[in-house]
């Protein structure tokens, strides 16, 4: 299947924003997405934008994306972020998920990062499977905790 990852421009936030919401309507909480696509704009392409992303294309659709960022950490250093890896349910089981995790980890390398780090959901087996194949380590231990 002929297909292109690049870098994600600000005209692409409109695609990027449908695969936000085919997640969360995956993980069962759709509710939850309150950023909207001037939202994703700005933060990735405005004054001061925060998020980076790779987009995976097959014919000049974006089926997946890599979305991520700067992550610091006191133990490690510089690291980057996954918040989302995503293919669109038609696209899955065509290699494209790891094909943007490798280039998402080739770039942490390119940038002299120590890695790449995300979370999942303990009940999404077929993500953790494909984490899995990567020897990624599972910090069980670890809540999340957030604050609005």
């Amino acid at each position: 299947m002929e297909h292109n990852i690049r870098w994600a421009v600000r005209e692409d936030c409109p695609q990027i924003q449908q695969l936000i919401h085919e997640l969360a309507v995956y993980e069962k909480a759709p509710e939850e997405v309150v950023s909207t696509v001037e939202e994703l704009e700005d933060a990735g392409f405005g004054k001061n934008p925060v998020w980076k992303a790779f987009v995976l294309e097959v014919d000049a659709k974006i089926v997946g994306i890599s979305l991520f960022f700067t992550r610091y950490s006191t133990w490690k250093g510089r690291r980057i972020y996954l918040e989302d890896l995503i293919v669109t349910e038609a696209y899955r089981g065509h290699g494209f998920g790891k094909m943007l995790l490798d280039k998402t980890i080739a770039y942490s390398k390119e940038i002299g990062f120590y890695g790449v780090c995300w979370q999942v959901l303990d009940w999404n087996q077929p993500a953790i499977d494909f984490y899995a194949k990567y020897n990624a380590r599972f910090d069980k231990g670890w809540w999340n905790v957030s604050v609005k």
